[in-house]
């Protein structure tokens, strides 16, 4: 499993809609894309929110993102990540 940092912007109409139901719709829609959370952070700043997220490949993190924005009205950017050790590893 690939780690994933998926940075949320909430769009206009999503501010309107806040909600614990809304955070439940997010979880479960990574869980049906083969997906898991390991943290859920608010920010403060360029990003609103932060998921830090499990995912078998790529296409299953493309399809998580791409379906959470159009149900939650969120803009997010994923980026792969991986741990210091792995990449010290590396070399």
């Amino acid at each position: 499993m690939g780690v994933y940092m998926m940075f949320g912007k909430y769009n206009p109409g999503a501010l309107q809609e806040i909600s614990p139901e809304r955070t439940e719709k997010a979880k479960d829609l990574i869980q049906e894309n083969g997906g898991s959370i390991k943290a859920g952070y608010i920010l403060l700043g360029e990003n609103d929110l932060l998921f830090i997220v499990n995912f078998p490949s790529i296409k299953n993190v493309i399809k998580a993102s791409v379906e959470m924005g159009n149900l939650l009205d969120i803009s997010f950017a994923t980026t792969p990540a991986i741990t210091v050790d792995d990449f010290d590893r590396l070399f």
